[in-house]
Formats: structure tokens, sequence, C-alpha cells
């Protein structure tokens, strides 16, 4: 909360090059690129970091295989491409995962056709990843005998990228390293309005922690709003040639469905694709494609009963999922970048590939559309544009992405052998605790290692049943800006989506996490989250 305070005041009283508006994935790596090469920038967001689409993924990093069907081979080919750099450039966090794909009989082609699409998209992919298999129902059956194959004519195996912890933690660790390279941000601050006055751009914004209004004064205005791109652009005045169509996408939590630590992929009963996705000890099911009119959205009984059905039909289960199964939901829009006035009839072919609008004259930015997979590409693109507005990009050759050199890891994991770190991992944990710390907070895990040195209580699990120590939770209070609960424990961690909400609450551990989190105002933040509805 302090360091919150601290950028509030200097956000008050700079003048920076750039003022990001939104803290998804978008806005996040935008910043951590410009900071990097030495830009003096600003982020804010209305909620909290990675707060909307951005924490409502399938936790998927691909190369976009479905897009073969469209004939789009230049986006397949980018897709990969970025998705490799990602797996190169964080290999503790983005990891290979194989997806076991069945073909139902009467599928509108043969199984095996469809199967030589996974060996044009591993080459395609360079060779990047393990070659993909045809499978029989039969061997589909001994790989995963959830899977039900009666119905099944064939199948494959083959492999994409997968966030081995959560999408929400990876966006805000770009979040992170712009604070570490000069960026002042703040969660909780809502842009209502930006004006262009005497050659810089003045946004008035509210801080929805206080409702007090102030202004911040910048050179360029950077659009990474997500879903509501369109809406600040016209409260701006802004005309782009872009704009947003938007399609609802629903995730379900479930216990652990399936025996493989792999990706089940299907064809849902409407033909779009549908994933049983592991998410540690829970599967994550799902997920829905409707298209919506307001990016403002929900989860239905509809979009429930879709999503159950499916599963149902097509896993062989101990007893059919019903609603009283779900530990947590997902729910999210995907932001669709179109050109024009272009309705898309056929919406549904619309790819995630990003757009980027710039208006030269008042230095203005809109990032439109996108995804995670893409996102290294948005924040080169930006650091370019802003320098081709004029601005000045002191190191522009300075690499933004990546996990801590060779040295460093080397050095941290001899360090935490020599403390016998892996020997005192709870024993439900799963993964030992030396990979886990450096994968969540990279360069920062030294810092949790002397606090266990200096206290081993702070080896402890706190919250039963969650894979968080003690001396993470001190780490997040100390630089993460969680203002409320639910930021911890929605989107800087994954408690919400693998415990339920109910257990958490009663979880002993609980008010001791709020007081290191919250300090003198653990107890009204405990009841905020109490009487917050379940999202």
């Amino acid at each position: 909360m302090k360091l919150r305070q601290t950028n509030l005041q200097k956000l008050r009283s700079t003048t920076f090059d750039a003022l990001i508006l939104g803290g998804g994935i978008n806005g996040a790596v935008a910043a951590a690129s410009l900071a990097a090469k030495g830009t003096q920038v600003a982020l804010i967001d209305r909620g909290d970091f990675a707060g909307s689409t951005s924490s409502s993924s399938s936790n998927l990093v691909w190369g976009g295989i479905k897009y073969l069907e469209n004939y789009e081979f230049l986006l397949v080919n980018k897709l990969c491409k970025s998705r490799n750099l990602l797996m190169q450039s964080y290999p503790s966090v983005v990891k290979e995962i194989r997806f076991l794909t069945t073909i139902q009989k009467g599928f509108r082609l043969p199984p095996f056709f469809v199967f030589l699409g996974t060996i044009l998209y591993w080459g395609i992919g360079r060779f990047f990843t393990k070659p993909p298999r045809y499978l029989s129902p039969k061997n589909l059956k001994i790989m995963e005998p959830a899977i039900r194959t009666d119905n099944v004519a064939g199948g494959f195996e083959y492999s994409d990228g997968y966030l081995y912890d959560n999408d929400s933690r990876f966006v805000f660790n770009f979040i992170r390293s712009s604070m570490d390279n000069g960026c002042v941000v703040s969660n909780y601050l809502e842009s209502i309005g930006s004006e262009r006055i005497n050659g810089q751009w003045v946004t008035t914004v509210k801080d929805h922690t206080t409702g007090e209004q102030f202004e911040i004064r910048s050179k360029a205005l950077i659009n990474a709003c997500g879903p509501f791109v369109d809406k600040h652009n016209l409260a701006t005045g802004q005309t782009t040639a872009h704009r947003h169509l938007f399609s609802k996408g629903i995730h379900l939590v479930v216990d652990r469905i399936a025996t493989s630590p792999k990706v089940l992929a299907f064809f849902a009963s409407d033909g779009r694709l549908f994933f049983v996705i592991p998410m540690g000890p829970k599967t994550c099911i799902g997920t829905t494609d409707t298209q919506v009119e307001d990016p403002e959205v929900s989860i239905t009984d509809e979009d429930r009963e879709f999503v159950l059905d499916n599963v149902n039909r097509l896993l062989e289960l101990e007893r059919p999922f019903t609603r009283d199964d779900i530990v947590a939901e997902r729910c999210g829009v995907r932001p669709l970048a179109v050109k024009g006035d272009n309705n898309e009839a056929d919406w549904l072919k619309l790819s995630r590939q990003h757009a980027i609008d710039v208006n030269n004259k008042d230095q203005h930015i809109s990032i439109f559309g996108g995804k995670l997979t893409d996102c290294i590409n948005v924040g080169n693109e930006i650091a370019d544009i802003i320098s081709g507005l004029g601005i000045t990009v002191p190191y522009p050759k300075n690499v933004w992405y990546g996990e801590p050199d060779k040295a460093a890891r080397e050095a941290y994991f001899s360090q935490a052998s020599a403390m016998g770190l892996d020997s005192i991992t709870d024993s439900s944990s799963s993964e030992p605790l030396s990979e886990r710390l450096w994968r969540r907070y990279g360069q920062r895990a030294f810092n949790i290692l002397k606090m266990i040195a200096s206290n081993p209580d702070n080896a402890n699990i706190l919250i039963e049943n969650a894979e968080y120590i003690r001396g993470e939770i001190e780490l997040v209070a100390q630089g993460e800006m969680v203002t409320k609960l639910d930021d911890f424990l929605r989107r800087r961690s994954k408690i919400e989506q693998v415990i339920s909400r109910d257990e958490i609450i009663r979880a002993p551990g609980l008010k001791e996490a709020c007081r290191i989190l919250f300090a003198d105002k653990a107890d009204d933040k405990l009841s905020e989250y109490i009487r917050s509805e379940k999202k």
C-alpha cells in the first residue's frame, strides 16, 4: 500500500514521455519495453493489473493451429515464431505440453487429413517441439483412459506451449519488470477523460480506493484498454482504422480429471475447439465462443451447461459433472480486431491478431486485439512507434524480456541447495519449492531465500492446499501493489482457481496472510473480500 501511495504522488508531479492506459498483457509489455529502453513511462488500470481478459485465458501459448483451416499461413508462421521465442525466453514459465486430440466419427474432415495439418503445423513451427503422432482409438484410450472412444474415428498427439503457473502472474511480472526499470504504475486508477492541451496529454483520473481525482500529464498516450479501447477512443475523440468485436469465453475449474499431464482437445457439439487443461490438482475445461455486444460479461447458466454437457459427453467419468463440482470459473471477452465498419458475418473465423493504430499528430496509440503468445512483438512495436513519434528512446537495443541469465539461475539454485530448501517442501506440493519460487519470481526469489534463512517459518504454507509459502506473501506485500485481497488470491497467485472460495474463507492462515499484506487494515480487507460477490 505504501508503494501505491508513493506512485500516486509521482503520477501527480511528473510529465511522462508516455502514459499507458490498461494493465493487461498489451499494456504490460508496452510498459516493460519502454521502461527497459529508458523512456519515462507510467501505467494505470481502472481495476487490478491483468484483471480482465488477461486473467481469463486458457493458459495456452500456441501457434494458432486452428487458423490453418482458414489458410492463414502467415499468421500461423508469426504466432509459431512468437511461441518459440517465449518458450526460449521463459523456459521455467512457458513449457512444451502435449495435446491429445480426438476426431469424432462423422466429423467434417477425415482424421488422417486433420493429422496432416499437424505435420504442416510442426513444420511451420520450425520443428521446435516434439513431432506429432497419429493415434488409433485404442491407443488414445491407452494413453488417457478418461477419453471416451466409442464414437472416435481417430486422433493424434502434438505439442504447443503452456503457462505452468497462470496467465495473470505472467502478465504481472511484466508490470514488475517495468517498475524495476522506473515505470510508475498504479492499479484502481481510472482515466475519466484525456485532452490534448498545448502539445501534451492531460488525463484526468479517479482513484477508486478514495474517490479522489487528479491529472496526469504525458507527451504520448497509449490506449491499451483491451476490450475498452473503443470506448476510451470515443471519449477522447480519436478516430481509428480498427475497432473491436467481442467473443465471450468461459472455463470451469473442477477436480483433476485426466491421469496424464496433457491437454485433451476435442471439437465440441457446435464444432468449436474444446479443451481439458491440467491445472495442478485441478482441471480447467472449456471454452465457449459466444459473440457479445458488450465487453462487460458474466457466466450464464447456459454457458455452464454447454461446458458440462460437452465434458460429460466426451469423457468417461465415474459420474457426470454437475454445477456442484465447479471449484472456480473464468470468464472474459476476446477483443477481435476488425478494420472499418466490417461486421464480419463469419466472425468465428476472426483471429486474435493484434493491430496498432497511430495518430502521429496527437501522439496517440491504440492497441487492438492480440493474444499472450504475440506479446513480445507488441512490446517491440510500441517502442519503435514511440521513437517514430519523436520521443527519445535512450537505449533502443536493450532487451526487455526473458528470465535472468544463466549465472543468476545457477547462483540461486546453488544457494537453495545449500539451504536444503527442497527437503522442507510441503509434502502436498506438486514440484520442488526451489523451482516454484524461481519460476514465479525470478531474481526476486533470492529475497525469499534470505527470509527463510533468517526465519524457517517463512517456508511454511499459510493457506492449506495452496502452494504459497509465507515468504512469498511477504515478498508480494513489499512490491506487488496488492490493494484488495482478491488481487493476491486471484491474480498474483492462482489460489482462487484451485481452492473454492468457501474453503479459502475457512482457512486458518487467511487472517495471517491478510495481516502480512495489509497490516492494520487486515480486518477491513478480509471483511471486504467476504462481502464481495463470487466472480
